[in-house]
């Protein structure tokens, strides 16, 4: 049975800045925490870290050339439909297991090995070269994070990792969740006898991209403070229609 959490009637956020670049391979928690202590940010218990994927992924180096890809059939029947590059179309069909489009010419909707249905794939272009593919265990990575953030700042803190994703039914993105630890995926609202499961690591990825969605700031960590939770390890994953094929 999903938890009831805490009761939130207000919470703050705001981004970890400035945030030094992130390159492949860097160590990701040390970059976090170091920037913690430029910045003289204390981490409080109950604090929700939310960490953009993209970062994520170029710290575990989940970098494609496109040169190195070769589009076969299905690919680039999409890609004239879509006027994607077949490159792409084939890296999304190659990190999917089913998808759709949106409209007549897309965008492509995706269901992720992952277990996830996301716009392309979670494919992010890097340029007119390369692309960043998602991390390859997010809810492992958010794990990672929490444990180096709670033994550097002694907070018993949750970490959030957070995509920014689009909808099948409008224009535009918002922020989804694809990994978590430390807080529960779903929370349970209960009014009149009557409940709802709400994904509720979603809301705390859609708040904090309120932040993270500026571009050109380089902001990839948000801290959201003030909101009440039911602590969990079992991660985004869990609450999945799909499970994943990784």
């Amino acid at each position: 049975m999903t938890a009831i959490p805490p009761t939130t009637s207000g919470f703050s956020a705001f981004g970890l800045e400035p945030f030094p670049s992130v390159q492949p391979g860097d160590d990701l928690p040390s970059a976090i925490t170091d920037a913690l202590s430029r910045t003289g940010t204390e981490l409080l218990d109950g604090d929700v870290v939310v960490v953009a994927s993209k970062v994520v992924s170029i710290a575990e180096k989940r970098y494609v050339a496109l040169a190195d890809v070769t589009p076969f059939a299905e690919a680039m029947a999409l890609s004239a439909r879509t006027g994607k590059p077949a490159t792409v179309v084939q890296l999304i069909l190659d990190h999917s297991t089913d998808y759709f489009l949106a409209t007549e010419r897309g965008p492509i909707i995706a269901w992720h090995t992952l277990g996830h249905q996301l716009t392309s794939a979670g494919i992010d272009r890097a340029g007119t070269e390369g692309a960043w593919l998602l991390p390859e265990d997010p809810d492992a990575s958010a794990r990672a994070l929490r444990d180096a953030l709670i033994a550097h700042s002694g907070a018993n803190v949750a970490v959030v990792i957070a995509d920014s994703d689009g909808r099948a039914d409008r224009r535009g993105a918002t922020c989804i969740s694809i990994g978590a630890a430390g807080v529960a995926p779903l929370r349970l609202s209960e009014d009149g006898g009557k409940q709802q499961e709400e994904t509720f690591t979603d809301m705390i990825a859609a708040a904090a991209g309120i932040i993270l969605g500026q571009r050109g700031r380089g902001v990839p960590v948000v801290i959201l403070r003030g909101i009440g939770y039911a602590p969990s390890d079992v991660g985004v994953a869990s609450m999945l229609h799909r499970t994943p094929t990784r």
